[in-house]
């Protein structure tokens, strides 16, 4: 299965969230590339990055957050457990893999994007990390533009000082 076409099946109706989502996509993907290519010295798995970045916002579909276009039901903070959920249900389908990735890794992804990671479902992985940096520079909010790394740090706050310390650590890593 193709990242576009799971983009298609949840968002295919929805054409102003699918083209925010696609940008805010495309975005991380960029950045969390850049990551990649300045750091052989992690080995870390583009395929990986790439598709775990294109997919990591999935879930907000499922959110209510109507000024990004969003109807759904739940609370925009858990739309990555939403996002793993969705993926992890097409395994049901008998997919196990997004364009050469395992489901489940794209799964995690999603599952621990959000701030530095929500209590007990931190990034992990160097991957996991990477897409969860460069996630953070870019908000839908606010498509056209990418936040400074202060910026960042000041929008982080709102998960407390310690999500800011774990950017700061990142950033050191990553930048």
């Amino acid at each position: 299965m193709t990242v576009l076409e799971i983009i298609d099946r949840y968002y295919g109706a929805n054409a102003p969230l699918r083209a925010l989502l696609l940008h805010h996509s495309e975005q991380v993907r960029n950045h969390a590339m850049r990551v990649v290519q300045a750091h052989p010295e992690l080995s870390l798995d583009a395929e990986l990055v790439r598709v775990g970045a294109m997919l990591h916002d999935v879930g907000i579909c499922q959110c209510d957050a109507p000024g990004i276009h969003c109807h759904g039901t739940h609370h925009y903070i858990v739309h990555g457990p939403q996002g793993a959920r969705m993926l992890r249900s097409l395994q049901q389908e008998g997919v196990t893999e997004i364009e050469g990735v395992p489901v489940e890794a794209v799964a995690r992804i999603c599952e621990r994007h959000t701030g530095t990671g929500l209590p007990g479902m931190e990034p992990q992985t160097l991957e996991e990390q990477v897409v969860c940096y460069a996630d953070k520079f870019y908000s839908k909010s606010h498509p056209e533009r990418e936040r400074t790394p202060e910026q960042t740090a000041q929008s982080l706050l709102r998960f407390g000082e310690a999500g800011v310390a774990i950017f700061w650590q990142w950033h050191e890593r990553y930048a």
